[in-house]
């Protein structure tokens, strides 16, 4: 890239070529068998079961360890697929330290909880390394199913429709499946292209077409796909992002950080994304951290992530925060910006401090100016809201199973009340709306 005055201090190529190979390798280098079974001898195979009763698709977390004690990971892959198809995706990006790795016993009464992520993935990468399917289908119901949006939600819900014997068309407004799995996530997550051969494997159950290229309100209406389907499921995620509302937002050098992680995401070689000599990131969830461990991994020489709210109320785990501050990136809380500054490209961002009343967040008055030739916006995404659909806020209104006020149209994943944004909370909510979905049309 050859840097113009407008873009001066962004750059490519900051790092020598072999770094970039060894800083987005795999963030959690899977088991072998010998790790995977000391680790799994530390379960007490809990009767009760905490670790079960936290994680979003009820996985039984005790019976696949002990089936991975015995020396049978297929079958533990198997008791993971039967609630979460999308397993191996989540064994890698689950937040497990916040869920159930948090109320693991061990961790409890030593501090050090059993590795369940870890296992998840051992079991999961064992069955999907022999490339065949888990389940087969039931017999074909004549029914044919809409789903919008192939990310985990559509993708889960599709897969659940299929196997209980419905054919189903998935529509996506991009040009490959696998919404934030393959957009969305850090490359150090999720290396190998494994979001596309977990959406390939998923798909080979059959009776699922996936159309690329057609969004909801430009290609596809609600009213014409419910004239032609059975059903429809929409899991159309948060396609807005929310503004800053500050002075000078709209600078040359100012970029939505989840448009930054695709490109990351899409990059065959590193070495070649451009990135800022002072990076700033503004928000406190995983997509924050994202971008800020990301830019230092691609040679920012400073990166500082900054969040109007105290270090309790970030959405990014405890884990997520001591990632980005091990790998260099400075984390400033409770300030909030006000003003960017530059000559029709950024130079520097002003923030004021806050202080938490209760629920509100006030402004001190006292301000803080910090270098910055690239900002990242990574402060929320918002419903694109499609016509005809209550909403509750600022999301669809669901039921527990996912259905909508509209008669035959389910929703879930990220676009739908009731989640928390996570991979395996939106698997969990397209599953269940299958079920709901194949219990309404099979009555």
């Amino acid at each position: 890239m050859t840097n113009s005055p407008m873009t001066k201090g962004i750059a490519s190529a900051r790092l020598p070529i072999d770094s970039y190979t060894q800083n987005f390798a795999d963030l959690h280098p899977p088991f072998d068998a010998h790790e995977a079974a000391v680790a799994a001898d530390r379960c007490y195979f809990c009767y009760d079961a905490p670790c079960q009763e936290a994680c979003p698709t009820d996985i039984d977390i005790p019976l696949f360890i002990r089936q991975i004690s015995t020396g049978t990971p297929e079958a533990a892959a198997l008791t993971i697929f039967e609630q979460n198809i999308m397993g191996g995706m989540c064994a890698r990006v689950c937040p497990t330290e916040t869920l159930c790795e948090e109320v693991c016993v061990r961790e409890t009464a030593e501090g050090k909880p059993v590795k369940i992520g870890h296992l998840q993935r051992y079991a999961t990468d064992t069955w999907m390394n022999k490339g065949t399917q888990p389940f087969e289908r039931a017999p074909v119901t004549g029914k044919k199913i809409a789903v919008v949006g192939a990310g985990p939600a559509g993708l889960s819900c599709a897969h659940r429709l299929a196997r209980l014997g419905h054919d189903v068309v998935v529509y996506d407004h991009r040009e490959k499946a696998g919404g934030l799995n393959e957009f969305g996530i850090a490359a150090y997550k999720s290396v190998d292209g494994f979001a596309k051969r977990e959406v390939d494997w998923l798909l080979s159950i059959g009776g699922i077409t996936v159309e690329n290229g057609k969004a909801l309100g430009e290609d596809l209406s609600i009213e014409g796909l419910s004239a032609e389907y059975d059903a429809v499921f929409l899991a159309i995620g948060l396609g807005g992002v929310n503004a800053l509302r500050a002075d000078g937002e709209d600078m040359q050098g100012v970029e939505d950080a989840v448009d930054f992680i695709e490109g990351l995401r899409k990059a065959d070689n590193k070495s070649t994304l451009a990135v800022g000599r002072n990076v700033v990131v503004i928000g406190g969830g995983m997509t924050a951290v994202d971008a800020a461990v990301q830019s230092k991994l691609l040679g920012a020489q400073n990166v500082t992530m900054v969040y109007r709210r105290g270090k309790d109320r970030m959405a990014a785990s405890e884990f997520e925060q001591e990632l980005a501050t091990a790998k260099g990136v400075q984390i400033i809380y409770n300030a909030q910006p006000v003003a960017l500054h530059g000559d029709g490209a950024v130079s520097a961002i002003e923030f004021e401090y806050t202080v938490q009343d209760g629920d509100q967040l006030n402004g001190t008055g006292e301000t803080i100016k910090l270098p910055a030739d690239q900002v990242f916006k990574a402060i929320g995404q918002t419903l694109i809201a499609p016509e005809g659909l209550t909403l509750d806020g600022r999301k669809i209104a669901v039921s527990e199973t996912g259905q909508t006020s509209r008669k035959g149209v389910w929703a879930g994943g990220d676009c739908a009340t009731g989640g928390d944004d996570l991979t395996v909370t939106a698997v969990a909510e397209g599953r269940d709306a299958a079920m709901d979905i194949h219990a309404t049309l099979m009555a």
